[in-house]
C-alpha cells in the first residue's frame, strides 16, 4: 500500500465520533476500497471513554474499570480487520446525557471544545493524509448524540478550511478534498425490508417495535440518498469489525438478525448523501470516487 498522501492512490477519510462507529457505519465500503488498492483512513474523535457496556457477556467490573484501554484495543482490531489506517483525534467522550431535564455535559468533553480548536486538529490530519473524499455524519449526527453532532460540525468545517491557506496556516500545507458525503444508516425503507424478511420466515422481528415507534413526521433519510455502494461481498468483514468492539456489540443483537445471505439479496448496499463536490459527479452514483479519477489522473 502507498504511504499516506502519495499521488499513486485515491484516498478516502471517514470521520467518526467513537470507536465502533466506523464499523456500524460504512464499514463494508471501506473494506471494499482498501481491497481495491485505495487508501482509507478512519479518524475517531474521542476514545469512547464514557461508553456503556452494551454486551452482557462483557458486563464485568474489570472491563468497566479499564474501558478506555479496552476500547483502544477493540479499535485496533477493527481497523486491522477492515484494512484501514486509523488516527485518534484525542478528544474526550461526552457521554449521552439522559433524563428530563438532561444533566450538563462534563467539563472538557468533546462536545464543549471550541469549534475552531477541534476543527484545526482535524484539518492537520486532513492536510497530512490528503484525502480526495471525506465522509462524516449529517447535521443530526446520524442520531442526536452530542459527539456525533460535533463530529458533523468540525468535519464540514475542515472540508472547507483544509484547502484555504489563510485558515490554520500552522496546520500543514493546504489540501482540498474534492467530495463530502454524509453516511446514511438505517432508513425506514431499510428497516421495512429487513422486518418483512424476518417475518416472512415466521420469526419475531426485532425491527417491528422500532417501526411501530417511528415518528411519522420524521423525514426518511432514504430520500436523501444520492450514492449507493454495492458491497455485500464485504459484509462478513463489516460484521467481524463490529464484533471486535466486544464491549459495545452483542453478537446476538438485532445487528445480526438478518443473515448476511439475505442482506445481500435485500439490501446489498451502503448508502450516502453527496453534499459537496468539486468535480463532475452526476447523481445517482455507485462510487464515492466518481469524477475524481478523471480529475486527478489516478485510477
Amino acid at each position: 500500500m502507498s504511504q499516506p498522501g502519495t499521488a499513486s492512490a485515491l484516498r478516502l477519510m471517514t470521520v467518526h465520533a467513537h470507536p465502533d462507529d466506523e464499523s456500524s457505519k460504512g464499514a463494508a465500503t471501506t473494506a471494499k476500497y482498501t481491497d481495491q488498492g485505495h487508501e482509507v483512513m478512519v479518524v475517531t474523535c474521542t476514545g469512547g471513554e464514557a461508553g456503556s457496556i452494551l454486551n452482557p457477556a462483557m458486563d464485568r467490573p474489570d472491563v468497566l474499570e479499564n474501558m478506555a484501554a479496552i476500547r483502544r484495543e477493540e479499535m485496533a482490531k477493527a481497523a486491522e480487520i477492515l484494512g484501514v489506517q486509523h488516527r485518534w483525534l484525542g478528544f474526550v467522550d461526552s457521554g449521552l446525557p439522559e433524563g428530563d431535564p438532561k444533566p450538563p455535559l462534563p467539563e472538557g468533553c468533546f462536545a464543549l471544545v471550541d469549534d475552531e480548536v477541534a476543527t484545526e486538529r482535524l484539518v492537520r490530519v486532513v492536510r497530512e493524509f490528503r484525502p480526495h473524499v471525506l465522509v462524516t455524519y449529517d447535521e443530526n449526527g446520524g442520531y442526536p448524540h452530542p459527539d456525533h453532532i460535533k463530529t458533523h460540525v468540525i468535519s464540514v468545517a475542515a472540508f472547507d478550511a483544509a484547502g484555504d491557506p489563510d485558515r490554520f496556516p500552522d496546520a500543514g500545507e493546504p489540501w482540498q478534498p474534492l467530495k463530502l458525503y454524509y453516511s446514511i444508516g438505517f432508513t425506514r425503507a431499510r428497516l421495512v425490508a429487513f422486518d418483512a424478511a424476518i417475518r416472512a420466515r415466521g420469526e419475531e422481528s426485532p425491527y417491528t417495535e422500532w417501526l411501530a415507534n417511528w415518528d411519522p413526521s420524521r423525514p426518511d433519510l432514504q430520500d436523501r440518498v444520492t450514492t449507493r455502494i454495492e458491497c455485500a461481498e464485504w459484509f462478513d468483514r463489516r460484521d467481524a469489525a463490529l464484533i471486535a468492539h466486544a464491549t459495545q456489540i452483542d453478537p446476538t443483537s438485532r445487528w445480526f438478525a438478518v443473515p448476511r445471505e439475505e442482506q445481500a439479496e435485500i439490501w446489498p448496499w451502503e448508502d450516502y448523501e453527496l453534499v459537496r463536490s468539486l468535480v463532475d459527479s452526476p447523481t445517482p452514483e455507485d462510487d464515492l470516487f466518481a469524477g475524481i479519477s478523471e480529475r486527478v489522473g489516478v485510477s
